[in-house]
């Protein structure tokens, strides 16, 4: 055997082996890809037959309360503002230290403040 037909050979075993490699690799990758999932499928099946329930006017009865606008507020009457209004400005305004004949008051005594004796001086 010469030396150029073991070159060849090495080669031509090479090539042969990355073409096993990748046809492996190759043959292994689309068939997973390609395997039916039964799950899904059904999924899907079922999702395809879902009907949706049809919609009456009168589903909503019982569930839904009906509406009734509030009551409109009464307004007040014009002729009792008016006479609160004179009584309010009629009225004497109340001065702290004056009575309401505008008399001064005695100074009223402060409930809070406590009387301090004097102790007495122990002897000796």
């Amino acid at each position: 055997m010469t030396y150029a037909n073991t070159i060849k050979r090495l080669a031509v075993t090479r090539v042969a082996g990355q073409q096993a490699v990748l046809h492996r690799r190759t043959f292994l990758a689309p068939t997973a890809a390609l395997r039916a999932d039964i799950v899904q499928d059904l999924y899907i099946k079922e999702l395809k037959a879902y009907k949706t329930p049809s919609v009456k006017p009168s589903d909503s009865e019982g569930h839904v309360q009906k509406f009734s606008p509030p009551n409109a507020p009464k307004s007040p009457e014009e002729g009792d503002i008016a006479n609160d209004l004179k009584a309010y400005e009629q009225q004497q305004p109340e001065v702290e230290g004056q009575a309401s004949g505008g008399e001064a008051t005695a100074v009223e005594e402060d409930w809070f403040e406590d009387d301090v004796e004097e102790e007495a001086a122990p002897a000796h």
